[in-house]
């Protein structure tokens, strides 16, 4: 039995669950390397999170390693990847497909993640008819349509910023209920659509930051 299934994921807090990635994508190579048991510790040079967290974060999952040994790499991948949801496949829809969308569905590690993406959307008669990767691009009229037809619950808006607004209020007329918002405009939507905020521009102006600090000392 899988008793980690019986915890329900709200209860998490927000900075472990955007550890537990951290922690799969380093004790995924360990699995290719067919290394069979790795400690917290080990973890933790890797990643420079401090070993005691590691514990506590996988705790939350009841996962919990043994005594001089530490956790078994082929049961905390399985682990890992039930809990945070990327086994099963999320079908999602590219709305926007200037640079970014087109990186993003040519971006074949989503799918190793669960990410799915079946069509993209877009405005310029240029784009719309053509695929990317073998993905059609349709035109944003018809995203109801397609929402209906393919079943699709995500949208990844990669639209230009003065746009952002518009097209989610399209998203959400059109049936989707999570948007994995890429612009730098904090889009407004009902309290039962899922947002996830991604701003490039917001990270670069922490590295920028971050550099002016360390230059400056």
């Amino acid at each position: 039995m899988n008793e980690n299934k019986a915890i329900p994921k709200m209860a998490m807090p927000e900075p472990t669950l955007r550890r537990l990635p951290w922690y799969l994508a380093y004790v995924r190579l360990l699995e290719q390397r067919n290394i069979e048991y790795v400690s917290s510790t080990q973890i933790s040079k890797e990643i420079n999170v401090d070993a005691s967290q590691i514990a506590k974060d996988l705790s939350f999952l009841n996962i919990k390693g043994k005594t001089r040994i530490g956790y078994e790499v082929r049961k905390l991948v399985k682990e890992l990847t039930d809990f945070l949801g990327f086994k099963s496949s999320h079908k999602a829809f590219v709305i926007g497909v200037g640079s970014l969308g087109a990186a993003l569905i040519q971006d074949v590690g989503l799918s190793q993640y669960g990410m799915n993406i079946v069509a993209g959307f877009d405005v310029d008669p240029k784009l719309v008819g053509t695929d990317v990767c073998g993905v059609h691009i349709y035109d944003m009229s018809e995203l109801a349509a397609r929402q209906r037809e393919y079943g699709v619950s995500i949208a990844i808006l990669t639209v230009p910023v003065e746009y952002a607004q518009d097209a989610t209020n399209l998203i959400v007329e059109s049936g989707l209920k999570a948007i994995w918002n890429f612009t730098p405009f904090r889009i407004k939507v009902p309290d039962d659509i899922v947002i996830q905020n991604t701003s490039i521009y917001a990270h670069l102006a922490l590295i920028y930051n971050r550099m002016g600090l360390k230059s400056s000392k």
